[in-house]
């Protein structure tokens, strides 16, 4: 490939990527730092958990997404009296050859929206682990891989609403990044009332990238340099979630790596070509608050620790 072919390859991915962000950024108004996270999950595989009320637009996100992104999509609205088969698959027996056939549930998509995933019961949710861990599913003995790139985004309700079970803390480690969309600002909030329905805007979105060109910018957002005193800001902040009197147990070397790569995917959905401090910072709470457990005693929430985390520990 000549030099010019290169440069062009290189170029038509990354201004995909910025036209995705534009068109996701039509439709959830005034959220620029969650969609960020979004593509920032995305880019760096992995999956990304959204916790909030019913109503701001956390189904939005994710459908805005699946149409920018282009690829197959799947949306699987969790209930109490859903199975693990009705996700993954179930394999039926067919009289005319006498064989079991397997019938591939909705997981088998390029992007997937678990809706209100905490509805569901624990077993249920379990389904998902083999999936978002190593992007396969294995039914009755036999594993299936998944299409790539494999991208879950779930949405899940406040705790204290009826109906809603905790998610277990291996099905919570899953999840690279969590995060809340919140309520609109109040000139964001008069654009929603003014402006079409966001249904009929989603349903004249265009795909603007597509799988290839999606594991492309995994691959180059992962081959941003890291300076050393960035890795020594980073292991300075998994080294004070360990020590936090607030916590009990801190993070671990993979949320260390999984720090790194979020970082660099971060830097780059943000049209750098290098991962600076800030990146980590910004992306640290959406890692780190839902792998920390704090104390009862210490009166302290996930996102209260991480915040005195952050203030502790200088960036470079």
């Amino acid at each position: 490939m000549t030099e010019l072919a290169a440069a062009e390859s290189t170029e038509v991915p990354l201004a995909g990527l910025q036209r995705a962000r534009q068109t996701v950024n039509s439709i959830i108004v005034g959220k620029a730092e969650v969609v960020d996270l979004a593509f920032t999950a995305l880019l760096a595989g992995g999956h990304l958990l959204i916790e909030d009320l019913p109503g701001v637009g956390k189904t939005t996100l994710a459908q805005a997404m699946a149409l920018a992104a282009g690829g197959s999509w799947q949306r699987i609205q969790f209930t109490n009296d859903m199975l693990p088969a009705d996700i993954v698959g179930v394999s039926i027996f067919r009289r005319e050859n006498e064989q079991f056939e397997f019938r591939p549930g909705p997981i088998f998509a390029n992007l997937v929206l678990a809706d209100e995933i905490n509805r569901a019961t624990p077993r249920t949710q379990s389904a998902l682990l083999e999936a978002m861990a190593e992007g396969q599913v294995t039914v009755d003995g036999r594993t299936y891989p998944l299409p790539q790139p494999f991208f879950v985004i779930a949405t899940q309700n406040p705790l204290d609403m009826v109906g809603t079970y905790p998610l277990p803390d291996s099905q919570l480690d899953r999840f690279l990044l969590r995060t809340s969309i919140g309520y609109p600002g109040p000139a964001e909030e008069r654009r929603l009332l003014v402006e079409p329905d966001r249904r009929d805007l989603l349903a004249g979105l265009e795909a603007v990238l597509d799988p290839p060109r999606i594991m492309a910018l995994r691959q180059q957002a992962a081959e941003l340099h890291v300076s050393e005193p960035v890795l020594d800001y980073i292991q300075a902040l998994v080294a004070a979630s360990r020590s936090h009197a607030a916590v009990h147990s801190g993070l671990s070397t993979r949320a260390a790596l999984a720090l790194v790569q979020c970082a660099r995917a971060h830097a780059f959905v943000n049209g750098q070509d290098y991962c600076p401090p800030e990146s980590v910072k910004t992306i640290f709470p959406a890692l780190a608050a839902h792998r920390l457990q704090p104390v009862p005693e210490s009166g302290l929430s996930d996102s209260e620790v991480v915040r005195e985390i952050l203030s502790d520990v200088p960036v470079p």
